[in-house]
């Protein structure tokens, strides 16, 4: 029996949420790889009457750094594939080129690719309350058309989707500069150390967990929303000014883009 195997890692629950509506539009039997909770560290194969959905969240116009050798345990024997970016309105770049190049390079068949819009993990301003219903009517309708695609071989075997993308974006992302400010704990911040554990860069220190290694946080927000106090988010002075500047230039609602075989 055929199994979909939906792999994401989503450290503020949108793009699992964008993942599992993927997946209720194919039924069946599923197998999760959540690459948040559990870290992908050994191999999985997956055979050519299996499905794997691939959906990542979107840092500075790639997907998170840490998951692109959990990624690559992932491997295929022609198996149709479908890639998720989820990104928080301003733009998705080269991530889908990246998804897509990652699937191909593991033996698998990308036969549909989606860019989603969430809230900004970073400026939650941005693309507030999205997935809305208008995303997840795009969505369902995506995973519709995958389904279907999926058991036409004839349409898509043998052939390579195209994305958007610049195939120098690893070259990029090597010369890109850091975040200027990252989440710590405010003034009522008791130490309390919750947000550490669910770090996925090990960045927070559990015996000084008010500060952050800005060297590795990645600002993908899980100590923000770990926080039982709500009270960890960003509090450096060029903050403030930043986040205005962004909204202001990236508000303009931006609708999912989709791209498919057949």
């Amino acid at each position: 029996m055929s199994t979909l195997h939906v792999v994401y890692f989503s450290a503020a629950g949108t793009t699992r949420a964008v993942a599992e509506l993927i997946a209720a539009g194919f039924g069946g039997e599923t197998k999760v790889y959540d690459l948040f909770q559990t870290p992908q560290r050994t191999a999985v194969s997956t055979g050519a009457d299996d499905t794997l959905l691939l959906a990542m969240p979107v840092y500075a116009g790639v997907i998170p750094h840490l998951c692109v050798e959990q990624v690559r345990q992932f491997r295929g024997t022609g198996t149709p594939a479908l890639a998720a970016a989820v990104y928080g309105n301003r733009d998705y770049d080269d991530a889908l080129l990246e998804l897509s190049d990652l699937l191909t390079e593991g033996g698998f068949q990308l036969i549909g690719a989606g860019a989603f819009i969430a809230q900004h993990s970073i400026f939650p301003k941005t693309g507030a309350g999205r997935p809305d219903e208008l995303d997840r009517a795009s969505i369902r309708s995506f995973a519709r058309e995958c389904r279907e695609l999926r058991d036409r071989p004839e349409a898509w075997q043998g052939r390579r989707l195209t994305v958007k993308g610049n195939p120098a974006y690893r070259s990029k992302m090597e010369k890109a500069p850091r975040m200027p400010f990252h989440p710590t704990g405010g003034r009522e911040c008791s130490s309390c150390g919750a947000c550490a554990p669910v770090c996925p860069t090990g960045s927070i220190d559990p015996l000084d967990p008010k500060g952050v290694r800005g060297d590795s946080c990645i600002c993908c927000g899980a100590c923000i929303a770990a926080c039982p106090k709500h009270c960890r988010g960003y509090h450096n002075v060029a903050y403030g000014p930043a986040a205005l500047g962004f909204h202001a230039k990236f508000s303009a609602r931006r609708d999912p883009e989709i791209f498919l075989l057949g």
